[in-house]
C-alpha cells in the first residue's frame, strides 16, 4: 500500500514547493496533523488521476482566490503554477474571472498578495515609462 504523505511529498516536489517554514512549524506541533493534511490534499486529492497537475493548481487558485482566507496558501499554488508552465497573464486572468464569480474584493486582494509573483522584472521600466505620461 502506498503512503499518501509520501506521495504527498512527491507532488509537492513537483510543483516546485518544498518543505516550507509553514509546514516545518505545524510539524512541530502537531505532526501528525501536518502528515495528514499533505497525505490527504497532495497525496490522495492532487495526485488522483483525471487532471493534470497544472489544472489542479490552477483549480486551487481560483479557490483560494475566492475564498479570501489564505494569503499564503494562494501565494503558495500561485508560484507551483508558475513553475508548471502557467504565465502570469493567465494567472491573473484567472484573477479578474475570480471577480466575476467571488467578487471584485477577493480578486483585489489575491492579485495585491501576489503582485510581486505576478509582475515581470523587465516590465518595471515600461511601468515608468507609461506612468511619466500620466497614464498607468
Amino acid at each position: 500500500m502506498t503512503d499518501p504523505y509520501r506521495v504527498g511529498l512527491d507532488v509537492l516536489a513537483r510543483t516546485g514547493a518544498g518543505q516550507d517554514a509553514r509546514r516545518n512549524r505545524v510539524a512541530e506541533v502537531a505532526p501528525d496533523f501536518a502528515r495528514l493534511a499533505i497525505g490527504f490534499a497532495y497525496g490522495e486529492v492532487f495526485a488522483r488521476p483525471g487532471l493534470d497537475l497544472k489544472l489542479r493548481e490552477f483549480a486551487a487558485i481560483a479557490a483560494c482566490a475566492a475564498m479570501g482566507r489564505s494569503a499564503a496558501q494562494l501565494r503558495d499554488h500561485v508560484a507551483a503554477a508558475l513553475h508548471l508552465g502557467w504565465t502570469r497573464a493567465e494567472i491573473v486572468e484567472l484573477l479578474i474571472q475570480t471577480a466575476a464569480h467571488a467578487g471584485v474584493p477577493a480578486a483585489l486582494d489575491a492579485l495585491v498578495w501576489c503582485h510581486d509573483l505576478l509582475v515581470e522584472k523587465n516590465d518595471c521600466q515600461s511601468c515608468e515609462e507609461d506612468s511619466s505620461d500620466g497614464q498607468v
